[in-house]
């Protein structure tokens, strides 16, 4: 029973990393997979667990594989999420965000692998290295899209995507930048970066506050509430 619950998980970490890849471009169909040995080492799994969990992948249509040429991923398994209503308001945004984001903070204080923190914490350091608007908030992006990735639950990365749609909207981007200032960036980062903490500390209750808070005084900033 172990054992399998080990490929359970491996498979879920798999599912996130393909729809990691399907989000940045990097793993769009027909794109060839990391080696075994190299998602071993990713994932600090056993090979035998990774083959197993690439079974389950392939299965069901997601990945194909090739003797001597590796493993790839099929149409099938790029699978986009739905768009966001394009009248969707930023207070919709954030009342869904409000939601949604606290209780995955939670969840991945609880069960994120040691792959996962290391790609929140890169995320995060990209934010604080950020200079100007635009790559604060691609960094913003990729970093909340860690945490919810790290929570290892498809169903919920489906639903996490379909509102992310919502900050390609003009009418979010607009306003975040009209309210963005280099203080308000640096304060975002600092809220980062405790959330970042209460994750590593494996602290289910300290990650889903600081996130709220953090979201709550985004949503204050947006939308004038002071």
């Amino acid at each position: 029973m172990g054992y399998r619950a080990g490929v359970r998980t491996v498979e879920q970490q798999l599912r996130a990393l393909l729809d990691e890849g399907a989000a940045d471009g990097t793993l769009g169909p027909g794109a060839k997979l990391p080696t075994e040995r190299a998602l071993a080492e990713m994932l600090s799994a056993p090979r035998s667990t990774i083959r197993r969990a690439l079974d389950a992948l392939e299965s069901e249509g997601l990945i194909e594989r090739h003797v001597g040429r590796g493993t790839f991923r099929t149409d099938v398994g790029h699978r986009p999420a739905g768009d966001a209503p394009p009248d969707t308001s930023p207070a919709e945004i954030m009342q869904v965000r409000l939601v949604i984001e606290p209780p995955v903070a939670a969840l991945a204080a609880r069960i994120a692998t040691s792959a996962d923190l290391a790609r929140i914490r890169t995320e995060l350091d990209a934010g604080g290295a950020a200079e100007d608007f635009e790559s604060f908030e691609a960094a913003d992006a990729r970093l909340h899209r860690a945490i919810a990735l790290a929570a290892h639950n498809g169903l919920l990365m489906t639903m996490f995507d379909v509102m992310n749609t919502a900050r390609a909207l003009p009418v979010w981007g607009s306003l975040k930048r009209r309210t963005s200032t280099p203080q308000r960036r640096a304060c975002y980062h600092a809220e980062h970066t405790t959330i970042v903490e209460a994750l590593h500390d494996r602290d289910p209750e300290g990650a889903q506050e600081a996130m709220r808070a953090h979201l709550q005084n985004v949503a204050d900033n947006l939308l004038g509430r002071h």
